[in-house]
């Protein structure tokens, strides 16, 4: 029964560490800090643009006890989400855990409960719902959505940060996963969404649908992946869904044995479902064939005038998720791996579903491309990203004080996709950068005028900054925002502007 302790084939019950390991991913400045709490008028060196006013929030997994499992990866913490208030030049700072199921019944607990990484073989209690609510957080009418890509969103408050409890959109959600990375369409304001293992742990099917600006669900449709991967990210263009499937393969039966949700698969290519977006049935998909390789996060994509569709996504035929090595056991190093922004270029209409390897655009180490939102689903010129530049970098004093586990960036790029310019701003030789955002400089603002933003690990100070940098001097912040502790590698986050209606930018005008 659910709140039951399970017993191990010994009869014992998963130990109870009351410290955490010395493990890379949990020492140094991956240390958990396990704070919540608020912070008002934080120190600013610079500053903070006055056209700025609204709040910047993001998730990052940090556990809230010490785990049972030997080498537990990062992914599996607890969802803390940070909300940093901008307004008046000024900026005021408010972080909460989400009280998930997990998270409520390991703090009456006093210990940890969950077992391996969506896993729920490995357990120490049955849990309704597993969510770490980890991912991502977005705003939609009016709540904030915590997000973990195996369940349903948590609702929180936006301004208390006070968890409201699991959301199933007043009882419309089909499927029993949902994105991390939903799309908002800035035409139509729909929430743009899909769930894969949507029918649960290690089935194929991927349930894909859309909830108008009213929260009525109004696409649903069920279909198939030719394997159980991971589908971290997607991308929608105005007619069109696109899946690109990670060779990351779930097997039930290795997670009864207590192995791992995930797996490298080096044999098969790198699947790209692409689907009719409105009125489809599930079989109107075509599974499109790449090279293998690592489907990592979308840039954008958007039709072309000759009904092509243009996927622009960060790309490495390495596995990013070294941690999760193949079924011999291997992996590369992270210091091996580079990911580049890559193009594809894909005929919907076509029935040849082998596609050559994609255009690559950046051929640098980057990651966490993001687009001027107010562009999203239709053509864009502008990515930045993060990326590496080890000539800029006090490399071994930073490798001493990272902690592991998490992708090391010390740059953000702009990338012009039509002009090819590309400039850089640089964090500094003892610092690292986690995803940035942009915002536009006001609703009127051409593509890409605007600022951006992005938390910095400072490994000199074991302490976190917020730097504001104005796209019409890309190289030097103009804001350094900075906090009297440390903030742990996230994952991501999002820009929520008071002057937006409903949370979201509108579309960007017309010249």
């Amino acid at each position: 029964m659910a709140g039951h302790f399970l017993k191990s084939q010994q009869g014992q019950l998963p130990p109870v560490p009351k410290a955490f390991r010395g493990e890379p991913q949990f020492s140094q400045f991956m240390a958990p800090v396990r704070f919540e709490g608020e912070i008002t008028n934080l120190e600013i060196i610079g500053d903070v643009p006055k056209e700025l006013s609204g709040t910047f929030y993001r998730v990052m997994p940090e556990p809230h006890f010490p785990s049972f499992i030997e080498n537990d990866p990062w992914f599996n913490g607890d969802g803390v989400v940070s909300a940093f208030r901008v307004k008046d030049g000024y900026v005021d700072f408010r972080q909460k855990y989400v009280r998930t199921e997990k998270y409520l019944r390991e703090a009456e607990a006093r210990r940890a409960l969950l077992g391996k990484y969506r896993n729920r073989y490995t357990d120490a209690v049955e849990f309704q719902v597993r969510s770490t609510a980890n991912t991502n957080i977005v705003y939609w009418n009016g709540k904030l959505l915590a997000l973990k890509e195996d369940s349903p969103p948590y609702a929180m408050d936006p301004e208390t940060l006070e968890t409201i409890g699991l959301w199933d959109f007043d009882g419309q959600l089909p499927s029993v996963t949902f994105t991390a990375h939903p799309k908002f369409d800035p035409v139509t304001r729909e929430m743009v969404c899909f769930g894969y293992e949507a029918k649960g742990d290690g089935t194929p099917d991927v349930c894909y649908y859309s909830i108008d600006k009213n929260g009525k669900f109004i696409e649903t449709v069920w279909t198939v992946c030719p394997v159980v991967g991971m589908i971290h990210d997607f991308a929608v263009t105005e007619n069109y869904v696109v899946f690109p499937v990670i060779p990351l393969l779930c097997d039930v039966e290795r997670m009864k044995k207590g192995g791992e949700h995930w797996q490298w698969e080096n044999g098969i290519p790198m699947y790209i479902g692409v689907l009719p977006r409105r009125g489809a049935k599930g079989s109107d998909v075509k599974w499109f064939r790449a090279p293998h390789g690592f489907a990592g996060h979308v840039a954008n994509a958007f039709e072309t005038p000759s009904g092509e569709i243009d996927l622009q996504l960060a790309n490495t035929p390495q596995n990013i998720f070294f941690w999760w090595p193949d079924k011999d056991g291997v992996s590369p190093r992270p210091d091996e791996i580079e990911v580049n922004l890559l193009r594809y270029v894909i005929d919907p209409k076509s029935d040849n579903l082998d596609l050559p390897l994609g255009e690559t655009l950046v051929k640098e180490d980057l990651e966490f491309p993001r687009i001027d939102d107010r562009v999203c689903m239709s053509k864009h010129n502008i990515v930045f990203f993060d990326t590496m530049d080890r000539s800029k970098c006090d490399f071994p004093f930073v490798m001493s004080r990272a902690g592991g586990g998490h992708p090391l960036y010390n740059s953000l790029g702009r990338f012009n996709t039509t002009t090819k310019e590309y400039t850089k701003w640089h964090a500094g030789s003892r610092k690292m950068v986690q995803e940035c955002i942009f915002i536009p400089r006001n609703e009127k603002a051409p593509e890409g005028d605007g600022f951006v933003m992005v938390l910095v690990n400072n490994y000199e100070t074991m302490s976190s900054e917020l730097a504001i940098i104005d796209t019409k001097n890309f190289e030097k912040e103009v804001a350094l925002v900075k906090l009297p502790m440390r903030l742990r590698h996230g994952l991501h986050g999002n820009w929520v502007d008071d002057s937006d209606v409903d949370g979201h930018p509108g579309v960007l005008p017309k010249l």
